[in-house]
């Protein structure tokens, strides 16, 4: 079964104020591989692990009925409480048993989720429901992040990568996925038809409130809390202070160049 570390509703509602959509880059990687394979325009689009829906609503925009499924209420509820487009549709449901008859599903895609699924179990899944020719994308932003704002992208980048590596230190052990660029996550999927893009780099806008709100909203941050508050509150305090400091501003708004990099696997069935 699915590892599962966004249950409480404080968390998804963090998740849901903070978490970024997919950047330029990666959707326009995912929808050309699509192209491709004459997977769109295409009748039916599932996200796996959809949280509260960021990349969900990217899919709308290209398929005709889109239904976003994760395994949490609470993510689930944050995403039905958000505006989104009417063929978007979501259910509560873990990744391993999706409520999908055989050869059903034209495209699957999962956005920085699949590292928390029993990763056996989701792949018989997803051959299961997709059709024949249907195609999947499963995608996450990797550790590899820097900030970029006038000449101090680099001190500003430091900063963030210090409280960062003081967060992964409370990471689950599936982080590992991740860390190893989802090569375990390609190999395990059954279709030979498949490759493996570790190089997608993108710029999301965001402000100094915003990068820090992303670092609270992540699994090992909330561990962190967990176990000692205190020290987990004051280094993120700590860390958006000398983020102001080293920009020379005041405002938590200041706008600020988020960079990632994301890896996507794609395949067809």
């Amino acid at each position: 079964m699915a590892t599962q570390m966004f249950e409480g509703k404080g968390h998804a509602a963090v998740y849901q104020k903070y978490r970024f959509a997919p950047g330029k880059e990666l959707k326009q990687t995912i929808l050309s591989y699509l192209q491709e394979k004459k997977a769109i325009p295409a009748e039916l689009a599932v996200d796996v692990g959809c949280g509260s829906g960021q990349g969900t609503h990217f899919l709308a925009e290209h398929f005709k009925k889109v239904v976003g499924t994760d395994i949490s209420e609470a993510q689930i509820q944050e995403a039905k409480d958000t505006p989104c487009m009417p063929n978007i549709s979501y259910l509560v449901c873990p990744a391993e048993e999706l409520p999908f008859q055989d050869s059903s599903v034209d495209v699957l895609t999962s956005f920085t989720a699949a590292h928390w699924f029993d990763i056996g179990k989701f792949m018989k899944e997803v051959e299961r429901v997709l059709k024949p020719g249907g195609c999947m994308a499963i995608s996450t932003y990797t550790v590899d992040m820097s900030l970029r704002y006038g000449h101090c992208s680099e001190k500003l980048t430091k900063i963030f990568r210090e409280c960062w590596d003081m967060i992964l230190k409370h990471a689950h052990n599936r982080l590992k996925f991740v860390l190893e660029d989802y090569k375990e996550i390609f190999e395990a999927l059954p279709f030979p038809d498949k490759k493996r893009i570790t190089d997608i780099y993108d710029p999301i806008p965001m402000t100094v409130e915003g990068v820090v709100g992303y670092m609270e909203s992540a699994s090992p941050y909330q561990t962190f809390m967990k176990t000692d508050p205190k020290a987990a509150t004051s280094l993120l305090q700590e860390t958006e202070k000398r983020m102001l400091e080293t920009m020379g501003v005041s405002s938590r708004e200041t706008p600020v160049e988020f960079w990632v990099r994301h890896v996507c696997v794609l395949g067809c069935k």
